[in-house]
């Protein structure tokens, strides 16, 4: 992702985190204003509408940048980023060592059984001597 991108990404949590800003004062001054003994029911609506709004923009943005991240996690192409080549990349090398060792581990039983054939020839060979002699 270029620094441009990478900019604009901190902007948009930025303003979200403004927005946030937002709310947590509208939701202070509705309580403020509710816990007088006189409230004004119209400042309490005015300050509730405006958080709700808030809130509503929040959740959205929130929504959008998590939409983002899910898209960079699973390796959907985006923006220009290298993570789901470098994603692909790693995981063939995971495939790779994990043939390896598979190819090893076969390698070695073979060689095993190699000589397993070569005892067992062996022994029948001297089975045979022996049962060859008066």
């Amino acid at each position: 992702m270029t620094n441009y991108m990478q900019n604009e990404r901190l902007k948009k949590l930025d303003a979200i985190e403004g927005q946030l800003c937002q709310v947590m004062v509208s939701a202070s001054q509705a309580f403020q204003e509710l816990s007088k003994d006189k409230p004004s029911i119209k400042h309490v609506e005015t300050q509730t509408t405006a958080f709700l709004k808030a809130l509503e923009s929040v959740d959205n943005e929130i929504s959008k940048q998590i939409q983002y991240l899910s898209r960079v996690s699973t390796g959907q192409a985006h923006e220009g980023s290298s993570y789901a080549s470098m994603k692909v990349n790693h995981m063939a090398w995971h495939r790779l060592e994990h043939s390896r060792t598979r190819l090893n581990d076969l390698d070695r039983l073979r060689h095993q059984h190699l000589l397993q054939c070569q005892q067992h020839q062996q022994q029948q060979q001297l089975l045979q001597q022996q049962l060859q002699q008066p």
